[in-house]
């Protein structure tokens, strides 16, 4: 038997949207302030996952939850942007894009004038009408070809109220994924809040027999929650729910995927979780296990889970989207870099909160990274664990000295480092306890005097829906070249 654990695919990827295409699943999450964004991942069997594009070379806002479609042959992937200040939106908008294929090329978003409102979930009525249901929950019907809406947003239904004595963060009905099986529509959405109390977000369903509705929810409501702070997955909801490798809708073999916080690493992010469905005889999905921080059976096929790995990268070529992504970019942010003798960023803003750091994704508990600066011109450079703008750690130098960051702020310490413009960095992240090294290229390694607790790094803090990632940042005038970056899992 071949067995799984949980995440099946770890660091910070929220809001899973999931399709089957013929034999294969298609995958992506909310890529946020993130650029190249809506990075699609591909699997055979649920539990493996391998990298294949960015749908979204250039965000128009916030990537929020989006939901993919197939319809006669034709992909959408329809995406809720939020006003940024880099972005030109005043208000959450709905966009869509649209492919031949999952591979892409993907098109320019086209906005589909839908406001105020996130969580898009698509689906074709009885009537043959295509159907965009939204945060609500509400619904706007949609042209045959996908790509503008006819009529107003409606609201539709009224969701399931948990107990009020059930600790969570808010009502907040959201996520609305739909499906049909049989002579069943099914409304997968989510409740209780993503962030807050672990014991707050939630999957509940509702079923109708028109996408019209009645909508009468599921008697055994919730379908998946974390219960209790000892369990190892937090804050578990915004589902989809999907068939496995059998040969129809039909057959009982079906899976969820959905996002939860690791207990006691938030700092991580929502990561991506999969637990096996069956149906009961009155037709309803239920979770086959109480928690999923187990030992599971993976779906039957399944390949031996892939184990974390580390990396090194000689910067020979650009691997944004696979590998890297800028936080909080602005337009064209990719002309910002070269490759010349490694990589070479362009200085942006006055500090790491606003330089747009160039950052990879970590599900690790305990890693290491290392990389060669050098500066050239007026500009500040260096390597960091970076939250947001409020909340990053590391160093920098600038030519002059070394800059020493905690809590997102510049630290009053005066690290004894050589006033050189060239000097590799190293960051160690040991379960939150965080230390640096710095050295002169050929030299002997000298640890930072200050090492730094960064359990706190994370949503609950500062109320961003973000992760704590390794990062890049260059400030300034000037430029920075980055040599020989590794990242090493401890």
């Amino acid at each position: 038997m071949t067995t799984y654990t949980n995440p099946v695919l770890a660091g910070d990827r929220p809001d899973p949207a999931i399709i089957k295409v013929g034999d294969e699943y298609w995958m992506t999450y909310s890529s946020f302030e993130a650029a190249p964004g809506l990075l699609l991942y591909r699997s055979s069997d649920l539990v493996n996952w391998t990298y294949v594009t960015a749908a979204l070379p250039e965000p128009v806002g916030n990537t929020f939850a989006v939901d993919i479609a197939e319809h006669d042959g034709r992909f959408f992937i329809y995406i809720p942007f939020i006003p940024t200040a880099w972005s030109d939106l005043t208000e959450p908008s709905i966009f869509v894009i649209h492919a031949d294929s999952m591979k892409g090329p993907w098109s320019e978003p086209i906005d589909l004038g839908i406001r105020r409102a996130i969580d898009p979930g698509h689906v074709v009525g009885e009537d043959g009408r295509r159907y965009l249901f939204v945060s609500g929950i509400r619904r706007t019907a949609l042209s045959d070809d996908g790509l503008s809406t006819v009529g107003e947003l409606e609201k539709v239904y009224d969701g399931w109220r948990y107990p009020d004595e059930w600790v969570t963060e808010a009502y907040a009905l959201e996520g609305p994924k739909l499906f049909r099986r049989g002579e069943w529509f099914y409304l997968v959405s989510a409740v209780g809040g993503t962030g807050g109390p672990p014991t707050g977000h939630m999957v509940i369903v509702a079923r109708s027999r028109s996408v019209h509705g009645p909508w009468e929810n599921h008697p055994r409501n919730p379908v998946a929650r974390t219960t209790d702070a000892t369990q190892k997955w937090w804050s578990r909801g915004h589902a989809t729910l999907v068939p496995g490798q059998g040969g129809s809708v039909l057959d009982d073999d079906w899976w969820m995927v959905s996002h939860g916080y690791e207990n006691g690493y938030r700092s991580l992010g929502r990561q991506i979780l999969l637990e096996p469905i069956r149906w009961s005889s009155d037709g309803w999905p239920e979770v086959s296990v109480d928690d999923p921080g187990g030992e599971l059976e993976a779906p039957a096929g399944a390949a031996e889970q892939h184990p974390a790995s580390s990396f090194a990268d000689d910067f020979s070529e650009l691997r944004l989207g696979e590998r890297w992504a800028f936080h909080a970019p602005e337009h064209d942010e990719v002309a910002r870099l070269s490759l010349d003798d490694g990589l070479v960023l362009a200085g942006k803003g006055s500090s790491p909160a606003d330089a747009s750091p160039l950052a990879i994704l970590t599900g690790e508990h305990s890693y290491e990274v290392e990389v060669d600066v050098e500066l050239d011109g007026d500009v500040e450079a260096g390597l960091l664990l970076f939250f947001n703008n409020r909340l990053f750690c590391g160093m920098g130098i600038d030519g002059e000295r070394m800059l020493s960051f905690s809590g997102g702020i510049r630290t009053h310490w005066r690290e004894p480092a050589p006033a050189v413009r060239r000097l590799q960095l190293r960051l160690r992240n040991d379960e939150h306890i965080v230390t640096g090294w710095y050295r002169e290229p050929g030299d002997e390694w000298t640890r930072h005097h200050v090492r730094y607790e960064a359990s706190g790094y994370h949503a609950n803090t500062v109320g961003d829906l973000l992760s704590l990632r390794p990062a890049l940042y260059a400030a300034g005038a000037g430029s920075a070249r980055f040599r020989d970056f590794r990242y090493t899992v401890l």
